[in-house]
């Protein structure tokens, strides 16, 4: 274990250093912080009228990998931001 020595400086002289240091760091961080959303989940009754398919159609992109899915409480699930990326791959 390292031991760090303050030598020729007060308790309030260390904090006014620390907050001289700390202080811009927090505010470049806080100027740049987007709280995370998290993310919607749709059924796939959603996604087939969502990319006015049928049903089966959502289940073969299913199993080509153009969606993910997602197995929650026993039920499928997609996450709209991946449906939506989706879509815009297969518009090209």
């Amino acid at each position: 274990m390292q031991q760090v020595q303050f030598i020729g400086i007060t308790p309030e002289g260390l904090v006014e250093k620390l907050k001289e240091s700390i202080l811009p760091e927090m505010e470049e961080f806080t100027k740049n912080f987007e709280p995370k959303e998290p993310p919607v989940f749709l059924t796939r009754n959603q996604v087939a009228e969502m990319l006015s398919v049928d049903l089966s159609t959502v289940h073969n992109y299913t199993k080509k990998e153009i969606l993910i899915a997602y197995q929650l409480g026993g039920r499928i699930y997609y996450k709209r931001s991946e449906v939506e990326n989706a879509m815009t791959r297969l518009k090209r």
